[in-house]
């Protein structure tokens, strides 16, 4: 049976393709647009987005959960989710294009944005800059996982709505947005929590230490991805993970061996010295 890798992009990922836009295309003018491949263009029809975005200049990136959001002007958001296999590249104009590129973007400055995909998988939007809700499950989405205000409190309330395993728990974006199945593992890991709880199950001192690790590992990680990737945002960083994919190699905090396991298809590693399965004996959780 074939599992299922994480390879969507994750926050820092995201977070270094967001500053790779800005530094190449933040306030560039875009002279022409091209669709190839119209499938993952979801909003609007392909004639209308080649006309609005024609002529106009990407203000800034930013991100919520795994959308990236180019400002065009100060009217239009290009909202992108990536999926699996959706990528973006910043070429020089002229240079090859990929099989499988679906659009592309040619601005004023000799830069193209390409977005390709082998399994046209992922998901573009071109709305108003006030009607992102307009974005199936976009306005579900819980707050982003590097949100400031997401706070402890904040944290511990809502998670009282999601009592499931407490892995799949911080992975559903109603709950928070933006955390995938490779970062997941290294924030239970920080944490020093079991990935397979409930989170019902948890003491509030667990449930503290997880919302720490959120943003304990993205601040590690995020310098390190946005260096490696640099203008190469196609590329899928991931050799600094600590443990995800790491089975049988030892864990980095206390030499033991990293378990890897693949319920429901999808990878999950963990050591089971620093992780150990006490979580279901617990008898603080805040959910008594």
């Amino acid at each position: 049976m074939r599992h299922r890798e994480s390879r969507v992009p994750e926050i820092p990922e995201l977070e270094a393709m967001k500053s790779a836009l800005d530094r190449r295309i933040g306030g560039e003018r875009i002279a022409s647009v091209s669709v190839r491949i119209p499938i993952v263009i979801r909003r609007p029809t392909v004639d209308a987005f080649i006309e609005t975005l024609t002529g106009k200049t990407v203000k800034e990136t930013s991100r919520r959960g795994k959308y990236l959001l180019l400002a065009v002007n100060s009217s239009h958001v290009l909202a992108i989710q990536l999926m699996l296999t959706g990528r973006l590249e910043i070429v020089e104009a002229g240079a090859k294009l990929r099989a499988k590129t679906c659009w592309k973007l040619a601005f004023e400055n000799g830069v193209e944005l390409r977005y390709f995909g082998e399994r046209m998988d992922g998901k573009v939007y071109l709305v108003e800059r006030g009607a992102l809700s307009l974005i199936p499950r976009f306005a579900e989405m819980g707050p982003d996982a590097l949100d400031p205000e997401l706070t402890f409190d904040v944290f511990r309330q809502r998670i009282r709505r999601y009592p499931g395993q407490i892995k799949r728990t911080l992975v559903n974006d109603a709950f928070i947005s933006g955390i995938g199945n490779a970062y997941v593992d290294e924030i239970l890991h920080e944490a020093r929590v079991y990935p397979f709880p409930k989170s019902r199950d948890l003491t509030e001192e667990q449930l503290l230490a997880v919302h720490e690790a959120i943003r304990h590992v993205y601040d590690w990680a995020i310098p390190i991805v946005s260096e490696r990737m640099g203008d190469a945002v196609n590329e899928k960083v991931r050799d600094s993970l600590k443990v995800h994919r790491r089975g049988g190699q030892p864990c980095p905090t206390c030499g033991g061996r990293i378990t890897e396991v693949t319920p429901n298809q999808r990878i999950t590693s963990y050591c089971r010295t620093c992780q150990p399965e006490t979580g279901r004996h617990a008898n603080r959780s805040i959910f008594r």
